[in-house]
């Protein structure tokens, strides 16, 4: 066909595409990192049997000082308590602490996790102007010890960030997580303490662990975290990483219980008579740490959006295929009810192939035609300048009633209105040149036009080179989705396309509504929506089955449907009207195009999101999960397509590629939409794609289907 003049297509969106995917993948593995964090004390999974560290360490108190050569550790003297809080803050326990500690004067120490830090930074404020002391519990409550150095560094050097963003000081004590006593400490553990010392750090272990994670019961809380003989201690509790409502009930009583007993309550730092553990922020780190609670903000958001896209795409496919579903059936039983005549139409018919460069498949398709079980039929094959002797292999078979018609090269829509005008009959039918008949193809097809009130009919397009996975792909997709369509549109009316392989058109229709448009380049479509818009209706015929040659190779495939969809919002837009129009406009307008833009352009948009949710499900999300939602989602695809199948009395032997089909062709076929909608955007012209022929639509008359 013509080619169009074109700029060059856009490609700078592949790089900003695959940026965006990168982006979107590292945010919803930052947010991964930073939710559903573990809690509680006492070694982590895998720590058990390690060699301890040095004894004088194990033996000593639990504030240890490791930057010198020495380790030195202190303890809290006697009668003091030096109560510390684990794992928050935390929007719903954090509060009733500061509460509780609030109304008996007592002071302590919070071990915060950097990530929930920028969740709710003015719980931290709040713990800092009420008195309390600040230290890290690493980002993502990490087991430093089982954490590889690069690791280890950032999640302190996160946390750091975090608590500098939102207070504006930097914090130097350092509770490593699933840590206890000093007594339990790994070797392992002691040289991640170590070396964190290098980084400033001071680790603060404790004396009484209460083990209040567990939920043991307010005594044995209350009695674990109570020092023997007047003796101090750190105390280690929790405000976060779960149900804290033990420890809240536990502090009640243990404040008031230690506070007769001559006990005060203070920070770490103030029990072992240091300076204040909190020093002023650089501006680097306030910066630094404000982005960085930006940046976990914004990977919240965007996992939420996916995960509400997914959701929204879940229920629009699902109610997708019951409305498919329900339409079927009503099809089906409109369509297949008994005759109520013997004879139906059988007025002369003009079948127009236009053909250019279509070599491989014209005889066939003419054959095909004339071998039609219909008692009036021409056919009128218009050669749009083809230079591989199209006309000429039409003119030696010397056929009856079948005429050829040259013209220079001019495009699609030129031929099949050269043809139009050369007709002789009042019913025409529109065939591409590569598109082969079966005998009574003609006949069930123009049947529908015994209603008065029917101006075109959509016959049923299938697949004839299936062999290889590509077909197969291609057939699955012309039954599942194509006809699944189509019976759906037919009974709500709107009908926004009849195939270029298989259409039947009233000529006084086409003349009436300017003949086959070439201002887009889905002639198909936009003339099957002026017809809609001229009041007719446009219905869908099962029976009446062309068999097309469809794309052999993904780079033909590619050029195919992307011809298809920027033809197709080009037809969408021209015919946007149609959304105020009465009558079968109307519904083309308030029906169709609402349809062909959720499912056709902005579910296929969002679908490298899904494959991006999909890469993250396999990182972070449990297997059995993953595995139950994919087959449950499979299971429902194949479901439908066996149900689409049966309903073209097709074999279900095509399914075992369906799986596959997730893989490959699912990505071509939304990244074609994503180069569509680019190219619109930019204004570009895309030019006609021409795809090359196999001849395998020609086959069929040789060998059985």
């Amino acid at each position: 066909m013509a080619r169009h003049v074109a700029r060059r297509d856009p490609r700078a969106h592949w790089f900003l595409l695959l940026l965006g995917v990168l982006l979107l993948l590292a945010a919803l593995t930052l947010n991964a990192l930073v939710t559903g964090l573990a809690g509680g004390s006492g070694s982590a999974d895998g720590a058990a049997g390690e060699p301890a560290a040095p004894k004088e360490v194990t033996t000593g108190g639990p504030v240890l000082r490791l930057d010198r050569d020495e380790p030195e550790s202190r303890a809290m003297p006697d009668h003091t308590v030096a109560l510390t809080f684990d794992d928050g803050p935390d929007p719903r326990w954090t509060p009733q602490v500061l509460d509780v500690l609030r109304r008996h004067d007592a002071k302590a120490t919070f071990f915060v996790v950097g990530a929930r830090v920028n969740e709710h930074p003015d719980l931290v404020r709040r713990i800092l102007a009420e008195g309390h002391e600040i230290g890290s519990h690493t980002f993502t409550h990490a087991h430093l010890g089982a954490a590889s150095t690069w690791r280890r560094n950032l999640e302190l050097s996160l946390t750091r960030k975090a608590i500098a963003g939102a207070t504006g000081r930097e914090v130097t004590l350092l509770r490593p997580p699933f840590s206890s006593g000093p007594g339990a400490l790994t070797g392992p553990e002691y040289g991640a303490l170590r070396a964190a010392a290098g980084t400033g750090h001071i680790a603060v272990l404790a004396d009484r662990d209460t083990k209040d994670w567990q939920r043991p019961g307010v005594p044995a809380i209350v009695a674990a975290a109570t020092p023997q003989r007047g003796r101090g201690a750190v105390v280690l509790m929790h405000d976060g990483g779960g149900d804290r409502s033990e420890t809240i009930a536990a502090l009640e009583r243990l404040l008031p219980d230690l506070t007769k007993r001559g006990y005060r309550f203070t920070t770490v730092s103030e029990g072992v008579g240091a300076p204040s553990s909190m020093v002023p922020a650089s501006l680097d780190n306030r910066v630094s740490g404000t982005a960085l609670r930006w940046t976990q903000t914004g990977a919240r958001w965007a996992a939420g959006a996916i995960e509400a896209l997914l959701t929204v795409a879940l229920v629009l496919g699902v109610a997708r295929l019951a409305v498919q579903v329900v339409c079927a059936q009503r099809h089906v039983r409109r369509v297949r009810r008994p005759a109520r005549g013997r004879y139906g139409v059988t007025e002369p018919v003009s079948v127009i192939v236009p053909a250019y460069n279509e070599a491989a498949n014209i005889a066939a398709t003419v054959r095909s035609l004339v071998a039609s079980a219909y008692p009036a039929l021409e056919v009128i094959v218009v050669d749009d300048g083809s230079s591989d002797g199209t006309a000429e292999i039409v003119e030696r078979m010397r056929l009856r009633g079948v005429r050829v018609i040259r013209q220079a090269n001019a495009g699609k829509p030129a031929a099949l209105n050269t043809g139009i005008r050369a007709a002789r009959a009042g019913l025409l039918v529109l065939v591409d040149g590569d598109t082969v008949f079966q005998p009574d193809t003609v006949y069930r097809l123009v049947q529908g036009f015994a209603d008065p009130t029917v101006g075109a009919i959509s016959g049923n397009t299938k697949v004839a080179n299936r062999r290889r996975l590509l077909g197969r792909w291609q057939h699955l997709e012309y039954v599942i989705g194509f006809n699944l369509d189509r019976r759906m549109y037919d009974v709500l009316e709107c009908m926004p396309t009849i195939p270029g392989a298989i259409g039947a058109f009233r000529r006084e229709v086409l003349l009436a509504v300017g003949g086959v448009p070439a201002d887009t380049l889905a002639e198909d479509t936009d003339l099957t929506m002026k017809v809609l818009r001229a009041g007719w209706r446009v219905v869908y015929e099962e029976a009446a089955i062309a068999w097309t040659e469809a794309p052999s190779t993904l780079r033909q495939l590619w050029r195919q449907r992307y011809r298809w969809c920027y033809g197709t919002m080009q037809a969408m837009w021209k015919h946007r009207h149609a959304l105020r129009e009465p009558g079968a406009g109307g519904k083309l307008g308030r029906r169709g195009l609402p349809y062909l833009t959720v499912f056709q352009i902005v579910l296929p948009l969002a679908a490298p999101a899904v494959d991006v949710y999909a890469i993250y499900g396999l990182l972070f999300l449990p297997w059995t999960t993953l595995v139950l939602a994919w087959v449950g989602l499979l299971l429902l695809q194949a479901a439908t397509a066996a149900y689409a199948l049966r309903l073209d009395g097709e074999r279900l032997g095509p399914l075992w590629s369906l799986p596959f089909q997730q893989v490959v062709y699912r990505q071509v076929m939304y990244l074609v939409v994503v180069q569509s909608v680019v190219t619109a955007l930019v204004g570009n012209r895309l030019r006609w794609q021409r795809m090359a022929r196999t001849g395998d639509a020609a086959a069929l008359l040789l060998s059985p289907r």
